[in-house]
């Protein structure tokens, strides 16, 4: 089948692997456009744009697609059978849409129409969905709104963010190529507004742990954000990040403010939260690495009644 690959980040390379090892013929692979980073500001590729010269794969990298007829008529030129997109990171125009044969498609890290948006993933671990999964379906001009295609499902258990991302990015890729070879015989489900919920891009920002929240929703929290953007608090105008937490409850903490510590010893710190403790086990102080409270207790002190912030 003659393909259009459009992804960005490193959720993007497996069905990109996947369509060169099944024979698809990938026309061109558009990603977004390089990045500088650090502070020797040196040029970065995106994962998918790595993978794609890897694959000796002509690759398209234009900063706006809207209205940018040049690159939309050198796709119209190519006449691909199926767009193929992927956490690419800009909305296709009508015009892009209306190109193949056989539609666009798109690859979403979630059971539509649930988290529906830029970040599915974190959105169902912090939510406490049991389970998640991967659609593919049908693009049009509306946000994640399209007509669903195919679906397959995992449990979320007590997942990271990570962990989740790698196992949906290999779920996409194999649904993908299962679902491709169909769908000219596939009859699309239609999505239920209704039922839609929305998941916003994240910001470092949001990586601020409120302690007036539920003890268990921060603990989820600290999952979905782990490796990015990560969760933090304040100790004396010091950030510190959480890792690993685990949650109890505690008749006592109602009596507490939030973020107060309750506990710093035997490998862990007990928090309150609004509802129950949070009991850390992995925390990062500022300039170090990721270290097991037991490690970091051992030379730093926590005075009981600190209140984080």
């Amino acid at each position: 089948m003659k393909v259009i690959y459009m992804g960005t980040p490193d959720f993007a390379v497996p069905a990109l692997q996947a369509l060169y090892d099944a024979g698809h013929e990938i026309q061109y692979v558009v990603t977004q456009p390089d990045a500088v980073r650090g502070r020797g500001k040196k040029i970065q590729y995106s994962p998918v744009k790595a993978k794609a010269l890897e694959l000796g794969i002509p690759v398209l990298q234009p900063e706006k697609i809207k209205r940018n007829e040049e690159f939309i008529d050198q796709i119209r030129d190519a006449a691909p059978e199926v767009i193929i997109v992927a956490a690419y990171g800009q909305i296709l125009p009508k015009a892009l849409l209306d190109i193949p044969a056989m539609g666009c498609i798109n690859i979403h890290g979630s059971l539509l129409p649930r988290f529906r948006g830029a970040a599915p993933i974190q959105a169902a671990i912090i939510e406490g969905d049991q389970q998640t999964g991967i659609t593919i379906m049908k693009m049009e001009e509306g946000l994640d709104t399209g007509d669903m295609i195919a679906k397959a499902s995992t449990p979320v258990d007590g997942k990271t963010g990570q962990q989740l991302h790698d196992e949906l990015s290999v779920m996409g890729a194999e649904l993908l190529i299962d679902t491709l070879p169909k769908l000219g015989s596939i009859r699309p489900e239609k999505q239920d507004d209704s039922l839609s919920t929305y998941a916003p891009m994240i910001s470092k920002q949001d990586g601020h742990i409120d302690f007036n929240s539920s003890a268990d929703r921060i603990e989820r929290t600290i999952r979905a954000f782990d490796p990015w953007p990560g969760t933090y608090a304040f100790m004396d105008d010091k950030m510190l990040k959480f890792w690993k937490a685990e949650t109890g409850s505690c008749t006592q903490c109602c009596h507490q403010k939030p973020g107060t510590v309750l506990r710093a010893e035997n490998g862990y710190i007990d928090i309150a939260c609004a509802d129950g403790i949070l009991r850390v086990t992995e925390i990062q102080a500022p300039g170090k690495k990721r270290t097991a409270v037991k490690e970091y207790l051992k030379g730093n002190s926590i005075e009981i009644g600190t209140v984080l912030g």
